[in-house]
């Protein structure tokens, strides 16, 4: 048992990123939930909207955002659609409160971005360097010491964890990437919406978010290059599974090549297993952990990357959390499981 426990709060924790939060939480020996936050759901128990999570909050009901609730943590994780953080984190780092915001709000590092990419001007420009992009096996050293994290989508989670140990060894050129990445339906958050409904989602695949997608933003950020990003949906509840693609510069010959780069990029990282099998998206299931394998093809010359992770998990809400253990200088693995469910 640690001696020190922090106390946490959960801004916007009635959707399926906070929900994810609360599971993975009640199991945390060093983070205690004190209050959870769902507007539309203040009122409500949690138990009633999730009764998964029952047995660990028998009793915790949704509250309205208040600022007079920071008096209780040390912590908070925002888990607001887009564009709700900018409106709530200035009040959070005059506190000097730990933030780790789940949405993309502060992941891009300058206003100009967030009007190309979002289609509007930034808040508070003036904090975006407040905050480090919170991509642990990319960016610890960042992180570690840090106050306030952006933690990534999981489509760029799941594409710049293939493709950044080749990028940042210079084996691949850096125009020309492609990225074709297929998302679970909770991706698009529980609200319902017309296009994840079960009748249009069942029996159905489709591209959407085509050549203008906004995760390409800190894809492109993070790799130093030019990707062309097709995202899909698929037709299941959790999981991405990016298939990337990249012309090698000449220091990789064979599959047994790229697979040994990735394996010594990774050899020290608990949530990454590479591996020379095909991610499948159900191996990743609940799980913080991130599979990847490569090939080089002889006929076209293209380096192939796949990547498998949990959208909910490595992909949001287990990565938060992942943070939040090295910003505690708690271990990195503390409360996350490593091991997705089967069947």
């Amino acid at each position: 048992m640690l001696k020190l426990v922090k106390r946490v709060g959960i801004i916007g924790a009635s959707g399926y990123t906070g929900a994810e939060l609360l599971r993975l939480l009640a199991t945390h020996p060093g983070f205690e939930v004190a209050f959870a936050t769902g507007d539309s759901q203040a009122g409500n128990a949690v138990a009633s909207l999730y009764p998964s999570l029952a047995a660990a909050y028998p009793s915790l009901v949704f509250e309205g955002w208040d600022q007079r609730l920071l008096d209780q943590v040390d912590l908070v994780f925002l888990g607001l659609p887009h564009g709700a953080s900018q409106s709530i984190v200035p009040s959070l780092l005059d506190r000097n409160i730990q933030v780790l915001d789940l949405s993309a709000d502060f992941r891009l590092p300058e206003a100009e971005l967030y009007e190309r990419w979002y289609g509007e001007a930034h808040k508070v420009p003036q904090l975006l360097d407040r905050f480090v992009y919170g991509l642990p096996e990319l960016f610890r050293d960042s992180i570690t010491g840090a106050q306030n994290v952006a933690v990534p989508g999981c489509y760029p989670t799941s594409a710049n964890l293939g493709l950044a140990p080749f990028a940042r060894a210079g084996a691949i050129e850096l125009n020309g990437i492609i990225v074709d990445a297929v998302s679970g339906v909770s991706g698009a958050g529980r609200p319902p919406k017309p296009n994840t409904t079960f009748c249009a989602v069942d029996e159905n695949f489709n591209a959407y978010g085509l050549l203008d997608h906004r995760h390409t933003a800190e894809i492109d950020l993070v790799l130093g290059a030019t990707v062309l990003f097709t995202p899909h949906l698929a037709p299941m509840n959790r999981g991405i599974l990016a298939t990337c693609y990249a012309r090698p510069t000449g220091g990789l010959a064979t599959s047994a090549d790229a697979l040994e780069l990735l394996q010594e990029f990774y050899a020290d990282e608990p949530f990454v297993v590479v591996s020379p099998n095909s991610p499948s998206t159900k191996a990743t299931l609940g799980a913080n952990t991130a599979h990847i394998t490569a090939r080089i093809d002889p006929r076209t010359g293209w380096l192939m990357v796949i990547t498998a992770i949990d959208n909910l998990v490595k992909g949001a809400s287990g990565q938060a959390i992942q943070c939040a253990n090295i910003l505690n200088n708690y271990e990195e693995t503390l409360g996350l499981p490593r091991v997705g469910l089967n069947p």
